[in-house]
């Protein structure tokens, strides 16, 4: 079993950035990939960027250039920097740990807005 929290969201202005840190617990030996979603009020659920063990990232078009995720494989943390945040930013953001299964945070609410 993984256990995966989030923590660093919060309200912020247009063109402002966020850190979001996912720190994961349990069986953590047993994760191969890292990732960030969010899902804005009224849509589905989306990925928003990766990380794999070999460090290899991959973004949604939508974030490019703006949003870069990292890991701290010592401390079992990964983080997403988010910069030049707009309003369509605004959704609740979810940590997940992909092992024997995908594991999920409770997410945290990222709120852009002036």
């Amino acid at each position: 079993q993984v256990h995966l929290a989030e923590s660093g969201g919060g309200l912020v202005q247009p063109g402002g950035s966020l850190t979001l840190t996912c720190a994961a617990s349990g069986s953590t030996a047993s994760i191969y990939g890292m990732a960030w979603y969010r899902q804005a009020p009224g849509k589905q659920r989306e990925l928003v960027a990766l990380i794999t063990v070999n460090s290899n990232t991959n973004y949604a078009d939508s974030v490019k250039g703006r949003f870069n995720i990292s890991r701290n494989k010592a401390r079992n943390r990964w983080y997403l920097q988010m910069n030049s945040l707009k309003p369509e930013d605004t959704a609740v953001y979810y940590c997940n740990a992909q092992g024997v299964r995908d594991f999920w945070g409770q997410g945290t609410q990222v709120t852009v807005s002036s």
